[in-house]
């Protein structure tokens, strides 16, 4: 195992000079995705609407559930599995842009995952938009090595296109819904359907040569549903799907309140964390209730609740009635990184910055954004942050040990200050209510939202759990894209779990 990003510079990737083999897993010919391009917003446009003129997403989500039944998948969308009492599983999220960190993660998550009998892809599978002929370069190839299933929960860019490539490649190949009856003239429904987003004509019609990649018998996987429980050893391990705009609908929750009773403990994956950002999250169930309330219930046994949609790593260790429940953010398997420098001191549910755990580490983050931004803005002798520099900035601005200490040489001058204000980087709570910078937000909508980097460190990441009857012990993988990560990929963060 190689150094990580909390034991020297180079173990977070910086001043490597052997790149790592990821690319020649890679198409000849990749997509660049940027999310500031307006002809990839006006693609994405189902959120906004949704949020706009009333969201759908319950409503064809039951239908799909509906056909599924009819077809014959368990009522209950359990998947019964046949693991002994000791096994592994791998948990990745937000991976599917196909390009340069996605695949930087596969060499890793190949190597680590070898003895693994399952895998979980937490959010998001398949940018921007989910469609069909996107699985074969952002799904079918990078896992084609992967010698076990692989299940997924969808993200809402997997729901863009209403979902219908995830049913298509995770359930048995569901056909087409029905179409549904015209919305009333000139309501709110009638002028979200005038503005939705559909999938292309003729979209899907390269997947079965996809398919052929990951044809194996022992890589076959079919699931119920866009959310479903697994009984695996001794522990469930549910899933469930949060749509659009991250609530779940009242047929859903009646089904998690009803799977959570079986007295095995529990593990949650969810297209978006309950703790994230130093926030709280509970994630509403329509109807009346919440997520949270049916995790934190003690006779329902969840010892962790992972969700991606962030695309980074962060983990909250919160005291619960007398037991520990890790809250978890595992999104980093492949989509631009998602800032942890703008994660302000954290102080909540009782964790506090000696519990909280993130990678990457905030000065790595801060390093790597204003490098971002003196490239982009043709500025790099005054954004350009050493890591050295990030790291003692950020530790003044927060008033925390770093992750990592900085070079005894690392000076913070007003320019480092400045550039830390300028792109957002947190601050102590009583501090951040006094000296809230206006584009303390607004910085996430300039560069952030793309591709960042197509250039080592990418600071990806990916979780392996390992379960016995008395423990799961969870570890999260860093993949920067350097030769020395591929060949013994770090552990940035590790906990075991007790399964009382």
């Amino acid at each position: 195992m190689s150094d990580s990003s909390r034991d020297t510079a180079e173990g977070a990737g910086w001043g490597a000079t052997e790149l790592g083999e990821y690319k020649r897993l890679m198409p000849s010919k990749v997509e660049k995705i940027s999310w500031l391009s307006p002809k990839m917003l006006w693609a994405a446009r189902n959120g906004v609407l949704a949020s706009w003129f009333g969201d759908p997403t319950g409503r064809t989500r039951s239908r799909w559930v509906a056909q599924r039944a009819a077809a014959g998948a368990p009522a209950d969308k359990v998947i019964r599995r046949d693991d002994p009492d000791s096994f592994s599983f791998l948990v990745i999220g937000d991976t599917g842009e196909g390009d340069e960190p996605q695949y930087a993660v596969v060499p890793g998550f190949s190597k680590v995952g070898q003895d693994t009998r399952f895998a979980v892809l937490a959010s998001d599978v398949i940018y921007p938009v989910g469609s069909a002929d996107d699985y074969d370069t952002k799904f079918f190839r990078p896992y084609q090595d992967y010698q076990a299933p692989i299940y997924a929960i969808p993200g809402n860019h997997d729901w863009y296109e209403d979902l219908g490539a995830f049913m298509r490649v995770f359930c048995d190949d569901a056909p087409p819904l029905e179409p549904e009856a015209a919305p009333r003239p000139l309501s709110k429904a009638w002028l979200r359907s005038l503005l939705w987003h559909r999938p292309r004509k003729g979209d899907g019609q390269h997947l079965p040569q996809a398919r052929e990649l990951r044809s194996a018998p022992a890589q076959q996987a079919v699931q119920p549903g866009p959310y479903w429980a697994i009984d695996a050893g001794p522990v469930r391990i549910i899933g469930i799907d949060t749509g659009l705009l991250g609530t779940i609908d009242a047929e859903q929750g009646a089904w998690l309140r009803e799977v959570s009773k079986d007295p095995r403990p529990k593990i949650l994956i969810t297209g978006q964390p309950l703790y994230v950002d130093g926030e709280y999250h509970p994630c509403a169930i329509d109807g009346g209730g919440t997520v949270d309330e049916i995790v934190r219930d003690p006779a329902h046994r969840y010892v962790a609740a992972i969700g991606g949609d962030i695309h980074n790593y962060q983990r909250y260790p919160v005291q619960v009635d007398g037991r520990t429940i890790q809250y978890v953010v595992a999104g980093g398997g492949g989509a631009f990184m998602h800032a942890t420098h703008t994660i302000p001191r954290v102080d909540i549910a009782n964790v506090t910055e000696k519990e909280f755990r993130c990678y990457p580490l905030r000065g790595d983050s801060l390093a790597f954004y204003s490098g971002l931004y003196g490239r982009r803005l043709r500025l790099r002798r005054f954004f350009s942050l050493t890591e050295a520099e990030a790291t003692a900035v950020v530790a003044e601005r927060l008033d925390i040990r770093p992750g990592r200490a900085p070079a005894a040489d690392a000076r913070i001058t007003r320019r480092t200050r400045l550039v830390a204000g300028l792109l957002g980087t947190g601050r102590r709570p009583d501090r951040a209510k006094r000296f809230r910078l206006p584009v303390r937000k607004i910085y996430t909508s300039l560069f952030s939202p793309s591709s960042a980097t197509y250039s080592p460190p990418f600071f990806k990441c990916f979780l392996r759990l390992d379960v016995t009857p008395q423990t799961v012990r969870l570890r999260c993988y860093a993949a920067t894209g350097n030769r020395a990560q591929e060949i013994a990929p770090p552990v940035e963060d590790e906990v075991t779990i007790p399964l009382f």
